[in-house]
């Protein structure tokens, strides 16, 4: 089963994007900060990671430098769950090393289509 690890600051998103990857077939790990998601991945690999941008103590940019430096995770794909729709703060995300850029409110069916569209790229 495919692993996704979720990293967001706000625990009513973990839950709505938990629910929604578990009902779409996926095993799903959750993380309240880019800390907590690197310190999960030492004991779980995932298959996929979807993180916020805006978190305290790691946001989501910083947790992609991190995992891109990391040689496990170099071929993670990494999805950026935010409100953020700022061109140039995307440009930073595709400079980071993410996959891909979602905003927030998300749809379930969408957010299960780009989960399934970079599944392949991990397995």
């Amino acid at each position: 089963m495919t692993v996704v690890l979720t990293v967001d600051d706000s625990a009513s998103m973990r839950q709505m994007v938990s629910y929604t990857l578990r009902r779409g077939g996926y095993e799903v790990i959750e993380a309240c900060d880019g800390v907590e998601a690197l310190a999960l991945l030492d004991r779980s690999p995932v298959d996929v990671v979807i993180t916020d941008q805006n978190m305290p103590n790691m946001d989501g940019l910083a947790l992609t430098r991190a995992l891109r430096a990391d040689a496990r995770w170099r071929r993670v794909p990494i999805l950026v769950l935010t409100t953020e729709g700022d061109q140039s703060l995307k440009q930073a995300g595709r400079e980071a090393g993410a996959t891909g850029w979602l905003l927030k409110p998300f749809d379930p069916v969408r957010l299960l289509q780009v989960v399934g569209q970079v599944v392949p790229a991990a397995t």
